[in-house]
């Protein structure tokens, strides 16, 4: 399976904000946007001309390196959320919202996404009691996603369980630590998606 190996924090950079691609180190004095908040690169201290492809662009980029997405499952996203009854853009972000890295990010239990599709990658979630370990699942309304039980004594759900209640949940979601449970009770409505990202720009460069 393809996936991008290269720098989380050169991901940053080149967007012009903090991704949060690299969990707590991104709050600290060590992240390097801190240090070098412009893109990197020879040129990456010049002002480029903002057309208004490379905005398009930009915010497409964007989305996907937030999600951990490659190029062809996003468009891939995209076409599915051209089919969606509704606005393109907002079935977009939903679609990437339910997918199962981005649920157990979500709640807690791991401090970034990448760290999450390592959780699933490795077999320790399960999804309505069944093992999952495809980070790309697509969970629905009323899904129940929870720790496999031999999984629970682990280092990083010991941490999520201990953190539980300082990290924000969002309302379309319910973490239970006990249990290492989360309930899924809907997808999210555009408003309760705090993802800084203008779906209407993504929209506009594929319509082109």
């Amino acid at each position: 399976m393809a996936r991008y190996t290269g720098a989380d924090c050169r991901r940053c950079r080149r967007e012009k904000m903090k991704l949060f691609l690299k969990g707590s180190k991104c709050d600290g004095p060590k992240c390097p946007f801190e240090s070098r908040p412009f893109p990197p690169g020879q040129h990456g201290r010049g002002r480029p001309k903002e057309t208004e492809y490379l905005l398009q662009l930009r915010e497409k980029q964007k989305a996907r390196r937030i999600y951990g997405v490659l190029e062809r499952q996003f468009a891939g996203y995209f076409d599915e959320a051209v089919a969606k009854p509704g606005k393109t853009g907002e079935e977009l972000l939903k679609i990437l919202e339910s997918r199962l890295d981005n649920v157990v990010y979500r709640a807690g239990l791991a401090t970034s996404r990448d760290a999450a599709r390592q959780l699933v990658n490795h077999g320790h979630i399960q999804v309505n009691g069944k093992k999952v370990d495809i980070a790309s699942y697509r969970l629905r309304e009323h899904d129940i996603v929870q720790v496999r039980p031999k999984s629970r004594e682990l280092t990083p759900f010991q941490i999520a369980q201990g953190l539980a209640g300082s990290k924000t949940v969002p309302a379309w979601l319910e973490f239970i630590p006990s249990e290492f449970k989360i309930l899924v009770h809907s997808l999210p409505a555009r408003q309760v998606i705090d993802t800084q990202v203008q779906e209407q720009l993504i929209v506009e460069l594929y319509s082109k």
